[in-house]
């Protein structure tokens, strides 16, 4: 693990600015919403904004790479983000920050993919696996590390904002000096609906579902925050708790799921998040619970989503695995764009507590859907490994992640056959 962090830290600390950068800004402009005097069910347009944005480029910048090369793109979409994140304070208002949304989530999606073609063009077989789990790794240790920024500063001022643009911009330093080529690109072709419908009805059904609680927790999070009074070093708290949470039942939940039928995991997941948002919604808790309460709908949502694309491709055969999973991260994304405004329609019926609400019902869609699906068919006899990963991955990671599973089996049916 530390060779591999030797060789790959330029590329590691620039993704952990970036999502120091993308933590501080998602949290933050609901923090300011709510200063500035913006109703919640505008927030929930702003915040749907950014995965609107995240999806587009998802689709549209591997086309842009192919013609004009990762470097022009992932220096290009930088500069966008820098400038973005400062705009938010000079145009404190609902229309123009839904425009920067878009920009700025077509933009990291942009980013993202670049960063992680580079990563996995600079990992040999032997290392890929390691260099993936830092990835993630660094990933959350950013997005915890933002929130503990917000604290820094006034967020009705300038100060805050400045803050990620000047992170952003020193991420790139790393990436572009290192002496990592650019990678070669290939974009990776999607697997039709009906197909994957045909292979798994609860991977298209549940990772459309998890979509909406992703964007509902990470989106939403500080507008719930805020309308329930919590001050912002009381939300900063909150939304690091649900990634903690995040990070640390991954490893347990992928162990169970090496070990057990999926679908009941999926399910017995969904259902304890559904649980302790009744429960929130119920009993109004102090807020040390609320924070218990955060991990553990972090700690159950994250891996579910590595959980339901490891399920789906128990069904399919490997060369047919990476445009299966690309096809989920498209459906996922279709979910996390509705998320958001129908988290800000519930808060303005039923009051703050219309974010759990959501969240909830999301989650007992999920559990009560994998139950049902164990009753049409049986599980499959030989499944996949599980490998971690981040809803804010691209299919580039999810591919890579594919490789390392493969690697994975055959090497276990090697040493089973040697047996």
């Amino acid at each position: 693990m530390l060779t591999v962090l030797r060789q790959t830290w330029p590329l590691l600390l620039g993704i952990m600015l970036l999502m120091v950068g993308n933590g501080m800004q998602g949290t933050l402009l609901g923090i300011r919403g709510r200063i500035e005097g913006i109703d919640t069910f505008s927030m929930s347009l702003v915040m749907s904004a950014y995965f609107a944005g995240f999806l587009f480029g998802s689709r549209m910048v591997p086309e842009m790479i192919a013609r004009v090369g990762h470097v022009r793109v992932f220096a290009a979409l930088g500069s966008l983000i820098s400038a973005v994140l400062v705009l938010y304070a000079a145009f404190p208002n609902w229309p123009a920050w839904v425009v920067m949304r878009i920009l700025i989530g077509f933009s990291f999606s942009g980013v993202y993919i670049t960063a992680e073609s580079w990563l996995n063009a600079g990992s040999t077989n032997e290392t890929r696996g390691q260099a993936l789990s830092l990835y993630m790794i660094m990933q959350m240790f950013g997005i915890v590390a933002a929130q503990g920024l917000l604290n820094v500063g006034d967020p009705s001022g300038y100060f805050l904002f400045v803050i990620p643009s000047v992170l952003v911009s020193l991420s790139f330093t790393p990436i572009l000096l290192s002496a990592s080529p650019a990678p070669s690109f290939e974009t990776i072709q999607r697997m039709t609906f009906l197909r994957l419908w045909q292979a798994s009805p609860l991977g298209m059904v549940g990772i459309f579902l998890l979509g909406g609680v992703f964007s509902a927790m990470f989106g939403m999070a500080s507008v719930w925050g805020t309308a329930a009074g919590l001050d912002v070093k009381q939300i900063s708290m909150f939304v690091a708790a649900i990634y903690v949470g995040g990070m640390v039942l991954q490893y347990p939940i992928g162990w169970f799921s090496d070990r057990m039928d999926r679908r009941v995991l999926i399910s017995g997941a969904a259902l304890l998040g559904a649980i302790v948002t009744v429960l929130i919604f119920v009993f109004d808790p102090p807020f040390w619970a609320l924070l218990i309460a955060a991990a553990l709908i972090g700690g159950v949502a994250n891996p579910l989503y590595s959980l339901i694309i490891a399920y789906t491709n128990d069904y399919l055969d490997y060369s047919d695995m990476a445009a299966a999973s690309a096809g989920l991260m498209f459906v996922n994304g279709v979910g996390a764009v509705t998320g958001p405004i129908v988290t800000g329609w519930l808060m303005g019926v039923l009051g703050p507590n219309g974010f759990f609400v959501y969240i909830g019902v999301l989650f007992a869609g999920i559990a009560g859907y994998a139950g049902w699906r164990m009753t049409r068919r049986e599980a499959p006899s030989d499944t996949g490994s599980y490998q971690m990963l981040s809803p804010t991955a691209t299919a580039v990671a999810v591919e890579a992640s594919l490789e390392v599973a493969q690697e994975e089996l055959l090497e276990a049916e090697s040493n089973q056959n040697a047996a």
